[in-house]
């Protein structure tokens, strides 16, 4: 007589999402690690679309966040960075990326900060030629 196989034990719904999010977080990041910014970011959205405000949502935010810094994106966009950083520091203030969220956004700051003098300059050399 041939034995009968154990039972299938379905995965409970919840560690089911949090494993699929978690493939997503990996795909994100080797996406953004080959350049491809826009694909990194889609499969960011995905974690989000998944587990709404559980984490690892918040790791995907803040992966968001990196994204839109990268020195090498096309569509790099400091306010949009900021934006994320500050969605992690705000929605998910246990979190162990508040920290580096913290600093992206003092950085990031900085450097919106510096290009709004080097405009206010370049206004005023503008002014005085005429």
């Amino acid at each position: 007589m041939i034995p009968e196989p154990p039972p299938v034990i379905a995965e409970p719904q919840e560690a089911l999402e949090h494993r699929e999010a978690n493939e997503y977080l990996n795909a994100a990041q080797n996406l953004l690690a080959r350049g491809d910014y826009e694909g990194s970011l889609r499969e960011s959205q995905k974690v989000l679309s998944l587990l709404k405000d559980q984490s690892p949502a918040d790791t995907a935010i803040f992966h968001m966040g990196l994204v839109y810094a990268h020195p090498k994106n096309p569509k790099k966009d400091n306010k949009r960075a900021i934006f994320f950083f500050n969605r992690v520091i705000k929605g998910y203030p246990d979190s162990a990326w508040v920290e580096q969220a913290k600093i992206w956004v003092g950085v990031l700051d900085g450097v919106e900060k510096l290009k709004q003098v080097d405009l206010e300059i370049e206004e005023r050399k503008r002014d005085r030629s005429r």
